[in-house]
């Protein structure tokens, strides 16, 4: 009961993501199942500091990656911080719970000459479902928007007189990302062939059926098509974000601007494509000077 009630609250009030709402249910029925095995008696309410050690440690002795851990600690904290705002606990136990820490992993991307040779040089083969293919690779490469973002996009949400798409990012937040003259050309071609499908739907993104498209079709087709041009070990949607993002900045974008692009609230988030480009920059110097010391 409390579980469903903090989630419609995060889901009403904080507008958090289904992605987020789902994993925050998770963490907290294991949580929940986790005290019934300590003592079956015991309760949300009482649980203490070291009741949530202890299962922090269960978890780590298992396996359970840093990240993972750290994301079930801020489920409590969220949790506990509104129980206690409902008046069910006096405080907020997880407040005094420390983090394990989580090496620092560079995003995977892909090179620009690996998606010139998607973009430029692989046949979609023909027809609107091939078109609309190249089309959704050609928007997550050109403009940086997560999944999510371009699945939402409907066909209004594209403005081909100003360049640019809205797109409705984390916590129904908007913000307008400007697309060059390729990606026009593109939507004009593909725009002519949506026309031609029978459908109300106001998706921009069709599925074979004439709905909207679906995050797991989109999943296999990203997989698919990184898979004939790279050899990065992760080919998802959010690669081709942090492509995106390496690009601008390996061209001389300002960090501030591509944190605009991206939708990110902090300068942080942004900053690791700095780190980066420059491991980047290392490897060609480590690569390409006559008396580099290499790793």
């Amino acid at each position: 009961m409390f579980i469903d009630s903090f989630i419609g609250f995060l889901r009403v009030e904080r507008n958090y993501s289904e992605h987020t709402l789902r994993a925050y249910a998770r963490d907290l029925r294991a949580f929940r199942d986790y005290l019934a095995c300590v003592d079956g008696s015991l309760s949300f309410f009482d649980a203490d500091v070291d009741l949530m050690r202890g299962w922090v440690a269960l978890l780590m002795d298992g396996g359970a990656a840093p990240a993972s851990v750290s994301r079930k600690m801020s489920a409590l904290r969220a949790f506990y911080d509104f129980l206690r705002s409902e008046g069910h606990v006096s405080s907020n136990p997880a407040l005094l719970l420390q983090g394990p820490k989580k090496r620092k992993r560079l995003p995977s991307f892909v090179k620009e000459e690996d998606m010139d040779c998607l973009i430029d040089e692989v046949s979609f083969g023909s027809g609107y479902e091939a078109c609309r293919d190249r089309m959704i690779i050609v928007c997550f490469y050109s403009t940086g928007i997560r999944l999510s973002e371009l699945i939402g996009l409907d066909v209004c949400d594209v403005d081909m007189h100003q360049s640019v798409i809205k797109v409705l990012g984390k916590r129904n937040k908007e913000r307008f990302v400007p697309f060059g003259k390729e990606m026009r050309q593109e939507l004009e071609v593909y725009l002519e062939q949506r026309a031609t499908v029978q459908s109300a739907c106001e998706a921009l993104f069709l599925s074979r059926g004439g709905g909207r498209i679906s995050r797991s079709a989109v999943y296999r087709l990203v997989r698919e098509k990184l898979s004939g041009v790279t050899s990065v070990k992760k080919k998802s949607p959010h690669v081709l974000r942090h492509s995106f993002a390496t690009a601008m900045l390996n061209n001389s974008a300002e960090l501030l601007a591509v944190k605009e692009l991206l939708g990110h609230e902090r300068l942080a988030t942004t900053e690791v494509y700095t780190h980066l480009t420059f491991e980047e920059l290392k490897q060609f110097y480590n690569k390409a000077h006559p008396r580099a010391c290499s790793d």
